[in-house]
């Protein structure tokens, strides 16, 4: 994604209003897969965490938008401080810009600029929700993003893609969010887990999903929504590349629900629509910092990867004994590090930059600058999450009772459940329903009339 670019006067663009409405579109679509995220964790989960998960979701809209206006956005794409952080007092509160001024370097309004990264901002932390059904309390998950979009989301963000960050300075690619968003959002996720622990019944007890339909939906408008967040990153349409970008997601994305769904029939027997939807997910994840340097063959490749290593890598859980409830490490976390790292082997040098990768004659350095980005955001999303984590853990307590995770966070945490079945054939009769009145046994039948 390209941050801030100074230009001279002379050359200083003007607002274009197609570009403009792209944006817009693009900001859209990736709002739409928060939601769209929520239905697909939410039909992971067993009935009884439905809602927790649809609202660990949906809470990351209200507070991530309220911290991005006051300071998050100054903090991510401020002036640079150390190649490490971002800061602008005319972006604190977004109370200094002007209606009309661009984003330097472009021809779209700074406030659309904010707001498209807003969504970026919203969405990461949700994605570690995945990690944490069925155990964590609200408040504590509240509390959670507050900090971590702070201490880890904003930091990190402007280290790929402010003006001046250090890992954006070295030449990392990153087009739209493999380091900063998944490999940040995997990584916190398995820091949080180490800390806060198994679920009850971890290898035991069955924890299939209750809704597979919910999860294809919710994977549907994940694909949908993708194309906003990748296309839209290199914000506006007047080169071609946001082009390509589009063409990528779809390929690389289709490529991988394939790679998955033959490692599962190879390995277990059967085609699942829920590997259907992981590998689809685990395309989009891989192909997102790639496809504005790779060719359509290029992303072929990477979902065919993506596929088959994300499949293998979710049943790492079990052998290492760590409670990733619905495989955010194993899809986000290894799907960013593929997509991250194979930049460096099929980017072209003609499309987002004239870096070229190991097959494509650029030698080893542009490999090298992925190794770094990806260890740096991997390192230290990883040790602050899970200091986070244990802080909050030894002060106000992250898991809920044992006793109410096994009863449902549905119930105790939000006070309502998904499905109300007391309505329905077979269910149970509600107090407030009065019986029906026993049939008057002592009435005399009326003779029947018999024709001549």
């Amino acid at each position: 994604m390209p941050p801030g670019i100074t230009t001279l006067a002379a050359d200083a663009p003007e607002l274009s209003a197609a570009n403009t409405g792209f944006m817009l579109i693009c900001t859209a679509l990736v709002m739409l897969m928060t939601p769209g995220l929520a239905f697909f964790y939410g039909g992971m989960v067993r009935v009884k965490s439905t809602l927790n998960m649809l609202m660990m979701s949906f809470i990351s809209l209200g507070i991530v938008t309220v911290l991005w206006v006051l300071y998050g956005f100054s903090m991510a794409f401020g002036t640079d401080i150390g190649s490490v952080i971002g800061w602008s007092g005319d972006y604190v509160g977004l109370s200094g810009i002007g209606v009309t001024e661009l984003w330097d370097g472009y021809t779209i309004p700074v406030y659309v600029f904010a707001a498209f990264q807003l969504m970026f901002a919203v969405l990461t932390p949700a994605l570690i929700s995945g990690a944490l059904a069925d155990r964590v309390k609200f408040t504590a998950w509240a509390l959670f993003i507050v900090l971590w979009v702070t201490v880890v989301y904003f930091p990190v963000a402007h280290w790929v893609w402010g003006s001046g960050g250090w890992l954006f300075e070295m030449g990392v690619i990153d087009f739209a969010g493999g380091t900063a968003v998944h490999i940040n959002a995997g990584a916190a996720a398995l820091g949080v887990i180490l800390v806060i622990g198994k679920r009850i019944g971890f290898k035991k007890d069955p924890m299939r999903p209750h809704s597979l339909p919910l999860v294809m939906l919710g994977a549907a408008l994940l694909w949908f929504g993708w194309f906003g967040f990748n296309a839209g990153s290199w914000l506006g349409n007047d080169d071609g590349v946001g082009a390509v970008m589009f063409l990528n997601t779809q390929v690389a994305t289709a490529a991988a629900v394939l790679g998955w769904l033959i490692y599962e029939k190879l390995r277990h027997g059967s085609f699942t629509t829920l590997g259907a939807a992981s590998g689809a997910v685990s395309g989009l994840v891989a192909i997102t910092p790639a496809g504005g340097s790779v060719s359509p063959l290029g992303a072929l490749a990477i979902g065919v990867v993506a596929g088959v290593l994300c499949a293998m890598a979710v049943g790492l859980k079990y052998k290492f004994g760590y409670d990733d409830s619905l495989d955010v490490v194993g899809v986000h976390l290894v799907g960013g590090v593929i997509g991250s790292i194979l930049v460096g082997f099929f980017a072209t040098g003609g499309v987002q930059s004239d870096a070229a990768g190991l097959f494509y004659g650029g030698g080893v350095e542009q490999l090298g600058k992925q190794v770094v980005g990806v260890v740096a955001v991997l390192a230290y999303s990883l040790v602050v999450s899970g200091l986070i984590a244990l802080v909050l853990h030894k002060t106000i307590g992250m898991r809920v009772p044992e006793d109410d995770e096994v009863s449902g966070i549905d119930q105790v945490e939000h006070a309502e459940t998904a499905y109300d079945f007391s309505g329905t054939g077979g269910g149970s009769v509600s107090r407030t329903t009065a019986p029906a009145p026993a049939p008057d046994t002592t009435a005399v039948p009326k003779a029947k009339k018999v024709d001549a």
